[in-house]
């Protein structure tokens, strides 16, 4: 028996459309999931998060700071290997460090609402996360664009003043063709579009760490992922005009 054009087409869509539903219903868990605040703390011992985080609490109240540096390991790492750039051009201008090792985009929205953001009002806060929800969770860039959102959101309520310097999420992993650098690649491109918003600012330097053909070379990145104290040079150079022009230090 044959079947008629119009009945094979519904027996395949009955097939395709549930798919497809199920697609969706896996973004908008990664969505809540991403937008959702989270912290990191253990429930029978303090660990070296939550002691980072009430240290930084304490840390950010002490002060009137001009520029924030927020996001995960690559931001934390401006302690280490990126110390001798931090101190060449952050040291003497009221910047503190709120880059925590292995967030996501939830960690930090969790951490602007218990503390770390309470009667702090920078000058400029200079953003960059999502790699960790690429790594770790393997979000998809919708996911990931909506969790930047969110945290630009709070920011902003919590310090309207405040201009935002949005970076995109650095390259990661050898080749243009891996998929996390590609997960990461089109997760900057919505994020792009945040720019929209009032007080924000979006910059993409990622060509800086990159040879011709796109490759990541690990004389910037050892471990593809992390820049080593030639990476935080570039990183500071690059965003440096983007940022006397916030804090209005070329006026």
């Amino acid at each position: 028996m044959f079947l008629t054009r119009s009945l094979h087409i519904a027996i395949i869509c009955s097939f395709v459309v549930p798919a497809s539903a199920h697609a969706e219903n896996v973004i908008q868990a990664a969505i809540k999931n991403a937008t959702t605040p989270a912290h990191r703390m253990k429930s029978d011992e303090k660990n070296w998060w939550q002691e980072r985080h009430e240290s930084k609490s304490i840390e950010a109240k002490k002060n009137t700071w001009d520029i924030i540096f927020l996001g995960d390991s690559i931001t934390h790492s401006w302690e280490t290997a990126g110390k001798k750039t931090w101190n060449k051009y952050y040291r003497k201008r009221n910047a503190l460090n709120l880059g925590f090792s292995g967030d996501r985009t939830e960690h930090v929205l969790w951490r602007l609402d218990n503390g770390e953001f309470e009667d702090v009002q920078p000058k400029v806060v200079v953003l960059m996360i999502g790699t960790n929800n690429t790594g770790h969770r393997k979000d998809p860039p919708k996911a990931i664009a909506a969790g930047v959102e969110k945290i630009i959101e709070r920011i902003s309520t919590k310090s309207p003043t405040t201009k935002i310097l949005l970076l995109a999420i650095f390259p990661r992993s050898e080749k243009v063709s891996d998929p996390q650098r590609k997960n990461n690649d089109r997760t900057n491109a919505l994020i792009k579009q945040l720019a929209k918003k009032d007080g924000v600012t979006y910059l993409d330097i990622n060509e800086r760490f990159l040879l011709p053909d796109g490759t990541l070379s690990k004389e910037i990145m050892p471990d593809l992922l992390h820049p080593k104290q030639k990476g935080y040079a570039i990183w500071a150079e690059a965003i440096e005009p983007s940022l006397r022009s916030l804090l209005a230090e070329d006026g």
